[in-house]
């Protein structure tokens, strides 16, 4: 979304994406007191985090735990943050509640379901391309492809529907979601993926996904007892100065990874020089869990059968069963 100009006043031009890293580390300020030359460190940083060395304030900084790997360190601040405060500070989650998430092999999907699981007697119907299902069947409660006609499959379950949507979609299944939602329920939106289909901007696919969104009605909202709300980490952090809200959030996943309740899923790693291909695999909707940039990876030579070409950008294609397996360069970490 960054690269094509669809979220929110992304800088211009030339620019360094990335909105979180991990890495040791190099120099403090003068009026830095948490930190030390040498300490393994997560951040968040306003941009500029695909790079080798990343400068960003103290208050979005955190000591990693001893025993996390760098490469969840680079999996765990973003995703963990964003499913958290939006299933307990927004939607409340509680004991006995369901919650329906959209791209559940994704990063925050895995993170989503984590942290359902932490809380008793929790239902999470996951929504995933049927490529994903047998990676990540265990993960969910109840799982169903993206292309079939899940709310039937939902309403079967629940009949009464469901208390918490998480879309990171938009378009269709915004009405989708909010069909699904029982009385007191809450649909979040947290991203707008349907928008992105090509390989540049498309006013197109941006029009249509915008006039597929259910118009919402407030007074329709009053009468059905239902919440719709937005998140945005990035905004959250860096605009609305929610600093310390996040720190808060990052205290208690900390508490739980040290627990080992939450752990994050890295898809693979890659070379600075891989980031074409490693943000095909993402447009691609290939990965399950984080893809990481890491600077210390050299390049991995391109296999014959190696290929990021896809028919239609942003379609997902049947591949051969095992293909996956033949792509070295992509392992998945367990």
């Amino acid at each position: 979304m960054v690269r094509q100009g669809t979220i929110d006043s992304p800088p211009k031009p030339p620019l360094v994406p990335g909105f979180e890293c991990c890495g040791i580390v190099e120099s403090v300020g003068e009026s830095t007191e948490r930190f030390e030359i040498g300490d393994r460190v997560m951040a968040f940083a306003n941009y500029n985090a695909w790079a080798e060395v990343v400068c960003t304030p103290e208050e979005f900084v955190y000591k990693m735990p001893d025993d996390m790997t760098f490469a969840e360190g680079g999996a765990f601040a973003l995703n963990f943050v964003a499913a958290y405060m939006m299933l307990f500070e927004i939607a409340k989650l509680r004991e006995g509640m369901s919650v329906l998430v959209h791209s559940a092999g994704g990063a925050v999907g895995q993170a989503v379901a984590q942290l359902c699981f932490t809380v008793p007697n929790v239902i999470v119907f996951g929504i995933a391309s049927s490529l994903k299902h047998s990676a990540i069947r265990d993960s969910v409660t109840h799982l169903f492809d993206r292309n079939s006609d899940y709310i039937q499959e939902v309403k079967k379950l629940s009949p009464e529907g469901v208390d918490i949507v998480l879309d990171c979609l938009c378009g269709e299944n915004t009405g989708k979601g909010l069909s699904l939602l029982r009385p007191l329920g809450t649909y979040i939106l947290y991203g707008a993926s349907n928008m992105v289909t090509g390989e540049t901007k498309s006013f197109f696919s941006f029009a249509k996904s915008w006039w597929q969104v259910e118009k919402v009605n407030p007074i329709k909202l009053y009468e059905e007892n239902k919440v719709m709300a937005g998140f945005s980490l990035p905004n959250l952090l860096f605009r609305q100065g929610g600093s310390g809200l996040v720190k808060s959030a990052m205290d208690k996943l900390l508490c739980l990874y040290d627990q080992k309740k939450i752990k994050p899923v890295v898809d693979s790693l890659w070379a600075l020089e891989e980031v074409k291909e490693a943000m095909q695999r993402i447009h691609d909707r290939g990965n399950i869990g984080k893809l990481i940039l890491d600077v210390e990876k050299s390049p991995t030579p391109l296999m014959a059968s190696d290929s990021t070409e896809t028919s239609e950008a942003g379609e997902e294609e049947e591949e051969p069963e095992g293909d996956n397996d033949s792509k070295e360069r992509m392992p998945f970490i367990h």
